[in-house]
């Protein structure tokens, strides 16, 4: 397998062709405008896109097919190619604790990922994300620190011990908001969400691409509650990431229409279906239910500067 060194005007058009798409198609597929794409490929070898293009340049080559990667090989210079071993696109797994919560937070580099049911390219920055979702001890923590109202779940208001480390349940999305704002986080949007479920590759779940629900706690394992969230370790994804398909859907903060934010991950009452991280869901910001948590993010620099302080 190759990438190309740096990208000018010429390999855009040499990939656009080996492609087989259109200016328009090519744009598409970019994320980007079709004048952007004729002013590289009229630029020539004097033009240079701007790094978070080079970088979804970079993911459309590695996800073209085996005869287009031939032609865009044969329409280019071999000097602007370099080999690559297979694995250098997988991140090395960098997880440190959040200082406020006291939660394991998970690294997912700033890049470009495959985003929804269409893959297209899209940049991020750099953030942390929660390895686990929001258990209940976590929760606890912050009701007693806050005096924040108990999930409806809990006897007498008291988290239950034999629920500790399972998702915390029954909280709406404004709950979920305050709890991140105590903990000096934030929700994740829904493209924060599926990259750490996705990883840069696109992979269809966040193990791979094989269809296993045996890898989640979904409706087809029969369990029919929530699970510890260290259970599912074959479920992981590229960044070590637990329970991003099955167990609770996850509020994202995210607003489709005014009120609504969207949902990922699926949950223990979802069939293994719903379970694909690009699906779509959303629900109302006041909606609590027996398989609906959350985890939060920090942005990466806001992230090490709370280390070095």
């Amino acid at each position: 397998m190759a990438t190309v060194r740096q990208w000018s005007g010429s390999e855009v058009r040499a990939l656009r062709e080996a492609r087989r798409m259109s200016v328009r198609e090519f744009a598409e597929h970019l994320g980007v405008s079709d004048r952007m794409v004729s002013k590289w490929e009229a630029g020539g070898k004097s033009i240079k896109p701007r790094p978070m293009n080079q970088a979804a340049l970079d993911t459309s080559l590695d996800h073209a097919g085996e005869d287009a990667r031939a032609r865009f090989a044969l329409l280019v210079d071999a000097s602007v190619l370099a080999a690559i071993p297979e694995q250098a696109s997988a991140p090395e797994i960098a997880h440190v604790r959040h200082p406020a919560d006291g939660k394991l937070m998970a690294l997912v580099d700033a890049g470009v990922y495959l985003s929804g049911p269409s893959d297209e390219p899209v940049w991020l920055p750099g953030f942390y994300i929660d390895v686990y979702p929001m258990t209940n001890a976590d929760y606890s923590r912050f009701v007693e620190a806050t005096g924040h109202q108990q999930p409806a779940h809990w006897p007498g208001g008291i988290c239950p011990s034999e629920l500790s480390n399972h998702p915390v349940v029954f909280v709406t999305w404004n709950d979920a908001s305050d709890y991140a704002r105590w903990a000096d986080k934030s929700l994740p949007t829904s493209q924060q969400w599926e990259k750490t479920a996705r990883g840069t590759r696109g992979s269809v779940y966040p193990w791979g691409n094989q269809r296993t629900p045996a890898k989640c706690n979904v409706r087809e394992g029969g369990i029919g509650t929530t699970t510890p969230v260290g259970r599912y370790q074959s479920g992981t994804s590229v960044y070590g990431v637990y329970d991003l398909c099955g167990n609770v859907w996850e509020w994202c903060r995210t607003e489709t229409t005014p009120g609504r934010y969207e949902l990922k991950g699926s949950a223990f009452t979802s069939g293994f279906e719903r379970a694909t991280p690009s699906n779509f869901n959303d629900a109302d910001a006041s909606m609590f239910d027996d398989d609906t948590g959350f985890r939060c993010v920090v942005a990466a620099d806001a992230m090490q500067a709370l280390l070095t302080a």
